[in-house]
């Protein structure tokens, strides 16, 4: 029997879907998302978890009458939203309701149609919700008057960046808006700590309004390895890894993640030259290459699509055999996501391939698992600190409401930290710079705003990131995709060749003011690139795994005869390099001293910038290990850090890095750097480091 959900939504689960049940987190979630409760629902990949959602609020939809727009349903990526229109247009068609898209890809036209005739359901993306509340087209006070509940999918994306800091803000001015408590429902993978993210996602209205976690799926393995066939291998070059996908599983549906765009692209020219079926997808195809490569993957059999990250979260690629890891995510969350690509049809399980290209990459894959087996899971925190986004919400709600009083401003956000009386030094440095004018008691933008973000009707205030600049390539009048521009200015003999959606293009002509590059195709010899954005730092839990995978650890999943003997080559060089008892300081050769802490980039920024005594003031760490003065000794290494656990140091930002933190330039430049250094700081992990025993070994 099916739970008691509207009749009309049971009639169609049993008849059009032709469901004999519902799953158990979606039978669980009906309860706690008809009583109107915040919840986070947890299921693994394709665990049913939109329904689980969409249900039950359909139902409550149903029985208290809801009009207008009253449910959003926010994703990460617009591809995604895109993916689960048609499913949630069917769902909400049943009673009679309509669901429609708001985000950068959807025309004017279509808009225009949008806000004529409100759609119960809007899918969108939390930029493009606070265009509405900013746009000088939308009535938003009108328009979300009748605004009952928030989904929020794949909220564990949102929630471990700033991007997450930005949805809060706006869903508290949203709340502002309806006149009413909004109810949240989060949708996510396994992660490490639920109730904290629960919690994290609640804003406001956390200790006040109900909520609970509903995860009837989500098991917490304490010993043994999770269900999944996991192969290890070491292949040594992309070019052979193309040799050994092109070979293994012919005629099956093959899903292949690499950690960057070039490595995408390189990989997708193989296996082309292999003759095997390939499609690519990542962030600087366009929207059309993306589409229509994952629409043709899809549809086809005995074929390979090469991803970024972009095809991590629940985008539906059909009915996928394989999935392929070229080396190792940076987090075993991304694993999860990925592995649980694999394993939908009836019969099927769950599987990944690791083809890693060299001994580190290895010993990270190793690490990775390691983790994964013992059931560990990143916790999602929200990065700390985030002034830049208070800078910007700030100036945001300046567009939303024309004017804002000077004392009342921070009513807006429901007294969320940190947009509360704790930003006041920021309002003032806005005012004082010229990115707010003050009149009368009341703020408004003032010229410097209007300057450096108002371009397209301040398009550029509603993004948190700042993204490199790029050339778009166009064939004829068709988009492909977009470059660094370090590819059109370096030197080149002959002609100068790119590579792109898995081919080589000969570049026409350059349109240096428009940033535009055309091209024709050309049978090879094209280059990728893309300069790199973000902190992809491997973690502290997983840089020690890598430590006892030295050791000698190994995670519980097929290793193939290469891997092995690469595994054991490691070892061996590293053997001096590692202990079971603690950190070690090795000097090789005649005077390189370094400091093994194999604690992870964050641990080693911090402990670097606490003992700046002993630490080498020119080369100083990365991930493994730190740089240490030539002259320390056992003696006065011991003499110099006693205390270092009772001073530890946050890192040091260079003005550089500042360029990156987009808003930071409306920050106090201190601000600016506190920020940055506060994310750049792993204090725990520096005490524990600090805490453990050092030997010295001269090699």
């Amino acid at each position: 029997m099916l739970p008691d959900l509207d009749p009309v939504v049971v009639h169609h689960v049993v008849n059009t879907l032709g469901w004999r049940d519902l799953r158990p987190l979606q039978r669980a979630a009906i309860a706690p998302v008809q009583g109107g409760l915040d919840a986070l629902l947890l299921a693994p990949t394709a665990g049913g978890k939109t329904e689980a959602a969409l249900f039950p609020l359909l139902s409550r939809m149903a029985a208290h009458q809801w009009t207008g727009t009253s449910v959003l349903y926010l994703a990460p990526l617009k591809a995604l939203l895109n993916n689960l229109a048609p499913r949630l247009e069917q769902y909400a068609g049943w009673l009679g309701r309509r669901v429609a898209l708001w985000h950068g890809d959807v025309g004017a036209s279509r808009r225009r149609a949008v806000l004529f005739e409100r759609p119960d359901i809007l899918l969108t993306t939390p930029e493009s919700l606070e265009a509405m509340l900013v746009s000088a087209n939308v009535d938003h006070r009108q328009f979300f008057a009748g605004l009952q509940a928030v989904i929020v999918d794949e909220v564990h994306a949102f929630a471990g960046d700033d991007r997450g800091w930005h949805l809060l803000a706006v869903l508290e001015r949203l709340t502002r808006v309806a006149g009413r408590p909004l109810q949240r429902i989060g949708l996510s993978a396994t992660v490490g700590n639920p109730d904290h993210l629960l919690t994290w996602l609640q804003g406001s209205g956390a200790g006040s309004r109900p909520a609970q976690v509903v995860a009837p799926e989500v098991v917490h393995i304490a010993g043994g390895a999770p269900a999944g066939e996991i192969e290890l291998d070491y292949v040594g070059s992309l070019t052979n890894a193309a040799a050994v996908i092109a070979a293994l599983h012919p005629g099956e549906k093959r899903l292949v993640f690499c950690e960057s765009r070039q490595t995408v692209e390189e990989l997708g020219q193989l296996l082309r030259g292999q003759g095997v079926t390939t499609f690519l997808s990542h962030a600087s195809l366009s929207v059309d290459e993306r589409r229509r490569a994952e629409q043709a993957f899809g549809e086809s059999r005995d074929c390979v699509i090469v991803s970024t990250s972009t095809l991590e979260l629940g985008i539906d690629v059909g009915d996928l055999d394989r999935v392929i890891q070229i080396d190792a995510p940076a987090t075993v969350a991304s694993f999860l996501q990925r592995l649980g690509r694999t394993g939908r049809r009836p019969g099927s399980s769950r599987n990944c391939l690791f083809l890693t290209l060299g001994g580190q990459p290895l010993v990270e894959a190793a690490a990775l698992l390691l983790l994964w087996s013992r059931g560990w899971v990143e916790p999602v925190t929200a990065p700390p600190e985030p002034r830049h986004i208070v800078a910007q919400q700030v100036l945001a709600l300046c567009l939303q409401e024309h004017r804002i009083g000077a004392e009342t401003w921070i009513q807006a956000w429901n007294e969320l930290p940190p947009f509360e009386k704790n930003a006041r030094p920021i309002v003032r440095h806005l005012v004082e710079h010229g990115y707010l004018e003050q009149d009368e008691g009341m703020l408004f933008i003032g010229p410097t705003a209007e300057e450096r973000f108002g371009r397209r009707h301040f398009m550029e205030m509603t993004a948190v990131f700042t993204g490199p600049p790029e050339f778009t390539v166009l064939l004829g009048r068709s988009e492909l995709g977009r470059i660094d521009p370090s590819l059109l200015t370096e030197e080149v003999r002959g002609e100068r060749r790119l590579l792109l959606s898995g081919r080589s293009w000969r570049v026409t002509y350059i349109d240096w003011r428009r940033r535009r590059c055309f091209v024709e195709p050309a049978d090879d010899g094209g280059r990728a690139r893309w300069t790199g954005t973000g902190w992809a730092y491997r973690s502290h839990e997983i840089t020690r795994a890598m430590r006892e995978v030295l050791l000698g650890a190994e995670p519980p999943v097929t290793l193939t005869r290469r891997a092995v003997t690469r595994l054991a080559r490691e070892r061996e060089e590293k053997l001096h390099l590692v202990h079971p008892g603690g950190t070690v300081i090795v000097r090789e050769g005649s005077g390189d001293l370094r400091w093994w802490t194999w604690a992870g980039f964050r641990t080693n920024a911090t402990l670097t910038a606490t003992l700046g005594e002993v630490v080498d003031p020119v080369e100083r760490f990365d991930g493994n290990s730190i740089r240490l003065r030539e002259d320390v000794t056992p003696a006065t290494w011991r003499a110099l850090t006693a205390d270092a656990a009772t001073r530890l140091c946050l890192p040091e930002v260079n003005d550089k890095a500042l360029d990156g933190l987009k808003f930071g330039a409306a920050l106090p430049k201190r601000l600016a750097a506190a920020t940055l250094a506060a994310r750049l700081a792993d204090l725990e992990g520096a005490a524990v480091v600090l805490d453990e025993p050092v030997r010295f070994v001269i090699v």
